[in-house]
């Protein structure tokens, strides 16, 4: 009988303790629950003034790929940037590498307005024609180098303007010579105009080449 009434008193208690389990998770689950539905996530923070750079540069350097901005275009958006790059470096070296709020927005109100400067330069009338011969040809492959040292961070600002710089002269330098001439080179303005394009290949080597970068350079 002793037996008898523990190995019944025995079933009881393990249906508890199996309950008492399920309970504890039950609750478990409904607390994770209601901790997860009453967090919500926290906010992306700003962009900082790096990020903001670097977009820039990548808006641009599409823009020159693409032929929506001309050399002249993309010549005084990359001024402006190296402008702004140049005062956020003297600011920081007055304040011991730190930006103050004040500056902080400063500089972001110039960039606000180079960021509308370089959508209406991107979507205006004016875009890269390189055509089909052999100077055209040699037109876009220089802008596909630069804007490929934009995009990787190779050229700075300030390398780009100098570089559109030099390829607004060569391209305005066409542009006179065919309107003089019926529309097409001869064959010396071709020679002088792939001369000047051989300086200016160069030029874009030593500057893609060099120890200057943007920050966060992709190598």
């Amino acid at each position: 009988m002793k037996l008898t009434w523990l190995k019944c008193t025995t079933v009881p208690l393990a249906v508890l303790l199996a309950g008492a389990a399920s309970s504890a998770t039950v609750l478990a689950q409904s607390q994770s629950s209601s901790s997860s539905q009453g967090s919500s996530p926290a906010p992306a923070a700003d962009p900082s003034i790096a990020q903001r750079k670097e977009n820039q540069q990548d808006r641009i350097a599409n823009g020159v790929a693409s032929g929506q901005l001309t050399a002249g275009e993309t010549a005084n958006l990359e001024k402006k940037e190296a402008g702004i790059n140049a005062e956020t470096r003297a600011d920081r070296a007055a304040n011991g590498g730190k930006l103050t709020a004040s500056e902080k927005a400063q500089i972001n109100r110039q960039q606000n307005h180079v960021s509308n400067q370089i959508y209406r330069d991107k979507h205006n009338a004016n875009t890269a024609h390189y055509g089909k011969n052999e100077v055209g040809q040699r037109r876009e492959n220089q802008q596909d180098r630069i804007a490929q040292g934009i995009k990787s961070g190779q050229l700075t600002a300030g390398e780009t303007a100098r570089l559109e710089h030099q390829q607004k002269g060569i391209n305005q330098q066409v542009a006179a010579d065919r309107a003089a001439n019926g529309g097409k080179l001869t064959a010396g303005e071709k020679a002088q105009i792939n001369h000047e394009q051989n300086q200016a290949s160069r030029n874009i080597y030593r500057k893609k080449h060099n120890d200057k970068t943007q920050p966060n350079a992709k190598p």
